[in-house]
């Protein structure tokens, strides 16, 4: 029960942790949303990278997010109906048949390994972000200047 429930935990922070490194790097690259983000004509562009944006958003777009991710948190990325497979799964959200594409036509040897991948792939991806905050906060970029 105990161990379930850190493996969920470390299967959570993994996948978090892997679209913040994603997340970090488009961002870096210069990829930017077109528009603004706000009704006071704040583009999306004027929002700097990584801890400055906190400061840089506005109250609202703070609040937006913090519910989004409760809601997330509280309501969708959980075991609804209680019959998971494993800890961090969550094919049972769609109530039409869940998010499946295509686990069950796997054998349990090709699960066990994909699970394995995931979580390594998570274990990494919280080290990465780890470094590219650590980094930002120097003022060393751990990116290729052009």
């Amino acid at each position: 029960e105990k161990f379930d429930r850190l493996r969920y935990v470390e299967i959570k922070h993994g996948r978090i942790s892997m679209l913040a490194v994603v997340g970090y790097l488009v961002q870096e690259s210069g990829f930017r949303l077109g528009g603004n983000i706000d009704l006071a004509g704040t583009k999306f562009t004027d929002i700097p990278n990584g801890f400055a944006a906190f400061a840089a958003l506005p109250t609202a777009g703070v609040l937006q997010l913090l519910l989004f991710v409760g809601l997330l948190e509280t309501g969708i990325m959980k075991d609804v109906t209680g019959t998971n497979e494993f800890p961090g799964d969550f094919r049972n959200m769609n109530p039409a048949g869940g998010l499946d594409y295509g686990w069950d036509t796997f054998t349990d040897e090709e699960k066990l390994e994909k699970r394995g991948v995931e979580l390594n792939n998570g274990r990494a991806a919280q080290m990465g972000i780890l470094a590219l905050m650590v980094h930002e906060q120097l003022g060393v970029s751990l990116l290729p200047q052009a």
